[in-house]
C-alpha cells in the first residue's frame, strides 16, 4: 500500500496535496480504495461553493457500497477532476488505479491554513490503517 510523504490525511481517508499557498488538490487514500472495491462513479455537485471542514463535498459510489465524500480542510471547490466527471472524461476507475495523481477528485482554494495542523502525516495515517 502507498502513503506519499508529501500528502497530508484525514481519519476518513482523504488525502490532500498542497499545489501553492492556498490550492490544494483532494482524493481518497490507497488504503480507501482498496477497501472500497472498484470505484464505478463518483459525484460533485459542488463546484463552486464554499464547503466547511468535515463536511460532505461529494459521494464515491463503488459496486458494493456508496460512501460520502469529507473536506479535510475549509475551502472554496473550485474544480472536479474531469478525467472522472461523467459529462467529461468518465473514468471513476482512475481513483483505484492512480489514486493519488489522476485519480485526484476536486481542487480547492483552502480558507482556513491553520487547519492543516489537525491532518496526519503519511507515518501517523499510515499507523491508523495498519
Amino acid at each position: 500500500m502507498n502513503f506519499p510523504s508529501n500528502l497530508k490525511y484525514t481519519k476518513e481517508h482523504e488525502w490532500l496535496r498542497i499545489e501553492s499557498n492556498d490550492i490544494a488538490y483532494i482524493g481518497v487514500t490507497d488504503f480507501a480504495q482498496s477497501e472500497l472495491g472498484d470505484i464505478v462513479y463518483v459525484e460533485v455537485e459542488t463546484v463552486g461553493e464554499t464547503i466547511e471542514k468535515d463536511e460532505i463535498f461529494g459521494t464515491i459510489e463503488a459496486v458494493k457500497t456508496t460512501s460520502d465524500l469529507f473536506m479535510p480542510v475549509s475551502g472554496e471547490i473550485l474544480e472536479f477532476n474531469p478525467l472522472l466527471d461523467q459529462s467529461e472524461g468518465d473514468n471513476p476507475a482512475l481513483v483505484n488505479s492512480d489514486p493519488y495523481t489522476e485519480g485526484w477528485i476536486v481542487k480547492i482554494r483552502m480558507t482556513d491554513l491553520a487547519q492543516l495542523k489537525d491532518l496526519m502525516d503519511a507515518t501517523t495515517y499510515q499507523n491508523l490503517v495498519a
